[in-house]
């Protein structure tokens, strides 16, 4: 300021480091409030760090020294109090490092009524988190999605005859190793199942392994009113006679028979008069095999007469 005595015109500003606080950077420093000095009695802060998805933080510490037990940092992978405790640091020994695995890490700091002590210096440094396992290849299906890494999620299809056997969608979860929040899905071929497809496929269950032993597995398709259905075995390799598939031209076995089919050759095509068909594979306790049938709906008109 101008005068006969040089002076500011403000007081000399002092930098002082706080109670808590959000932090964004990749990088950064914690101080305890009062450093290097001694930090007050009776505080309760909080500091948080608050990252891009995919990424965790590397605590390092400098300096530490708080009252043994009574005075003590909680570290918490996590922003809420019910996240995972990583470490409660307290008396006047130097941590290791910690690495928190979530893209939200919390520091909360407590100090009692009596011995204060110089506190702490930490450095932060973000790191980015590994990926979850590839989900590729997915036996009989397909994976929607491929990005697999922590905060993503991907999801799961099955090909044309096959049952999709677990969670359909998958998300990579934080933690210190990387994972999905479901077991992988799988896709199987079933034994038996209602299908209301106008067209498809049915596999011998666990195509295109060979089906087990003392199998008996009924489908029921059905198909809109007005319509038969079509069906065609393009592969056929089952033990002769004792394992066989039978089809009905209706929705029980109550209904006429369409055939009994079995060997190890494709059959011709056969027809059926009836929007339903039931089909039932049989096999015993000796020689596996396998079979793929394919089928449509396909419409019909039937003329009963006319009368005059």
């Amino acid at each position: 300021m101008p005068g006969p005595v040089r002076r500011w015109n403000y007081p000399i500003p002092i930098c002082l480091a706080q109670c808590g606080g959000s932090m964004s950077d990749f990088s950064g420093v914690i101080l305890s409030p009062g450093f290097p000095g001694n930090y007050p009695s009776s505080l309760d802060c909080t500091w948080t760090i608050k990252l891009p998805i995919g990424f965790g933080v590397h605590l390092q510490f400098v300096n530490f020294s708080t009252e043994t037990i009574h005075d003590y940092l909680e570290v918490r992978s996590g922003s809420s109090e019910t996240s995972t405790v990583i470490g409660r640091l307290s008396g006047p020994q130097i941590p290791s490092s910690l690495f928190s695995t979530t893209h939200e890490t919390s520091l909360y700091f407590h100090s009692d009524y009596s011995q204060n002590k110089q506190g702490f210096h930490i450095v932060y440094q973000a790191y980015q988190l590994q990926s979850c396992p590839d989900p590729r290849p997915f036996r009989n299906g397909f994976v929607i999605g491929n990005d697999f890494t922590v905060g993503q999620t991907i999801s799961f299809e099955c090909f044309p005859g096959y049952t999709l056997i677990g969670n359909s969608a998958l998300t990579c979860l934080h933690g210190v190793s990387r994972n999905w929040n479901h077991p992988l899905p799988r896709c199987e071929a079933l034994c038996g199942g209602n299908i209301t497809a106008m067209n498809g496929t049915i596999y011998s269950p666990g195509y295109p392994d060979e089906y087990p032993n003392f199998q008996d597995c009924f489908w029921l398709v059905r198909v809109p009113p007005g319509n038969g259905i079509y069906i065609n075995f393009t592969v056929l390799q089952t033990e002769p006679i004792y394992d066989f598939i039978t089809v009905w031209d209706g929705p029980d076995q109550n209904s006429p028979q369409i055939g009994q089919f079995s060997g190890n050759t494709a059959l011709e095509s056969v027809y059926s008069t009836s929007n339903q068909i039931l089909i039932k594979f049989h096999s015993d306790f000796t020689t596996s095999g396998f079979f793929v049938l394919s089928y449509h709906g396909w419409y019909y008109l039937r003329i009963v007469g006319c009368l005059h």
